[in-house]
């Protein structure tokens, strides 16, 4: 996001909302101030899709299915596209899709951090985590973290659905399956891990 700050600088005052504004200037850091601004102008790039100007998007969010208060998944109203954005250490993952989609990408946890959420896992992750090597469980940790709030974001829910509820597996190789939704790592370097979760859609909506 930094090699975009420049790009992106100029953009904000014209692209972005009130409110994104004034998120963005709510930030600390001159950093994460950048950051806010460059994954949301890339946000706009809904624009390109619904046949409107970026700053003319409006960004909603649904009712959360838990509390019905209005911070569930972001949308566009009346759109049939769904989107996801998710953005840590000078990275930014965004996810289109005909359906309720989530994203997430995270740095790798320092080794306290993960001894420190043991409480939140899955029990079958945490059994997992148990059985990896130290060296190795910042990464087995992310992975599972990431595709777990990716799917919690799809869902609408974030993380106050309880994350001892669903197994996503800290495996290398693959998310364990949640009904209804695919599940899949993305490619983001060896200091971030990163995941997408898109829920199916309907049997009669599926191409034949």
């Amino acid at each position: 996001m930094e090699a975009l700050r420049d790009v992106v600088a100029p953009l904000a005052e014209s692209v972005l909302d009130s409110g994104e504004r004034a998120r963005a200037a709510a930030l600390r850091s001159a950093a994460d101030r950048d950051g806010y601004r460059v994954a949301h102008i890339g946000l706009r790039l809904l624009g390109a899709c619904l046949g409107v100007e970026p700053a003319n998007v409006p960004l909603v969010r649904q009712p959360c299915p838990m509390c019905r208060a209005p911070h569930g998944r972001p949308a566009v109203p009346g759109a049939d596209l769904c989107f996801s954005l998710s953005r840590s250490g000078g990275l930014c993952l965004l996810a289109f899709a005909a359906t309720a989609v989530g994203a997430d990408i995270e740095q790798l946890p320092a080794s306290d951090v993960v001894d420190d959420v043991g409480a939140m896992r899955h029990r079958r992750e945490a059994a997992e985590l148990a059985a990896c090597p130290p060296e190795r469980r910042p990464a087995a940790f992310a992975r599972a973290w990431t595709r777990k709030e990716a799917y919690l974001k799809g869902l609408g829910t974030g993380l106050g659905r309880d994350l001892r509820l669903d197994h996503l597996s800290t495996s290398p190789h693959a998310p364990s399956r949640v009904p209804g939704w695919v599940i899949h790592d993305v490619a983001a370097g060896p200091d971030h891990a990163a995941a997408v979760a898109v829920a199916e859609a309907p049997p009669a909506e599926r191409p034949r």
